[in-house]
């Protein structure tokens, strides 16, 4: 009897795959051929999958947003207001190896998003995502007397979606400068200016 195939596990073991080998050499070493050698696959049974390094780059990012997505789900099910925000903001920073690996995805498929319009609208659509339900929290603070800034929900969003995301590039360029614990100290102190409006 033929082998059953799970294919959407073989794509996912290729996608771990791929951060460990660009953990190792970066996104130009990050070959079809050494994504395969790492899965334990031969060369050509990436093929069906992906057709390009391009191709599982943006299956990566999906992967990412869509693992991402999941544990913001379990983590914020029964906060809310503030104590939302900060578990949302927590699940997006790069506070274990795990969230770490992540960026080392992300930060090449920025990189090719710059010349790539569907890359682009990709990235936007996620971005998007996280800013509604960032911002839906944050009304929601507001609205319980948890938040007393006069600086508006937009403007909130945008400083904490910028400060997430450029803590990926800064934990994977320079892990030792930016250890976990400082950037939810960070968080935490920014969170404090927003209950106390100072």
């Amino acid at each position: 009897m033929p082998k059953v195939v799970d294919h959407d596990q073989r794509r996912v073991e290729l996608v771990n795959a791929t951060w460990r080998i660009i953990a190792r050499h970066g996104i130009e070493g990050a070959t079809l051929r050494e994504i395969a050698t790492e899965a334990g696959f031969a060369n050509g049974a990436l093929k069906p999958y992906f057709g390009t390094k391009d191709d599982l780059l943006t299956f990566a990012f999906g992967h990412v947003f869509s693992q991402t997505n999941r544990r913001i789900e379990r983590s914020t099910a029964d906060l809310a207001g503030l104590a939302a925000v900060r578990a949302y903001c927590h699940e997006i920073l790069p506070l274990d190896e795990t969230r770490v690996s992540e960026a080392r995805i992300v930060i090449p498929f920025w990189q090719k998003a710059l010349s790539n319009a569907a890359k682009a609208h990709l990235h936007d659509e996620s971005m998007q995502q996280w800013r509604r339900a960032l911002l839906g929290h944050l009304t929601e603070a507001r609205a319980a007397g948890e938040v007393h800034t006069t600086i508006t929900d937009t403007d909130v969003v945008g400083h904490l979606m910028n400060v997430m995301l450029g803590a990926q590039i800064t934990a994977a360029l320079s892990p030792d400068e930016h250890a976990p614990e400082q950037l939810v100290a960070q968080l935490d102190g920014y969170l404090q200016l927003l209950s106390t409006g100072e």
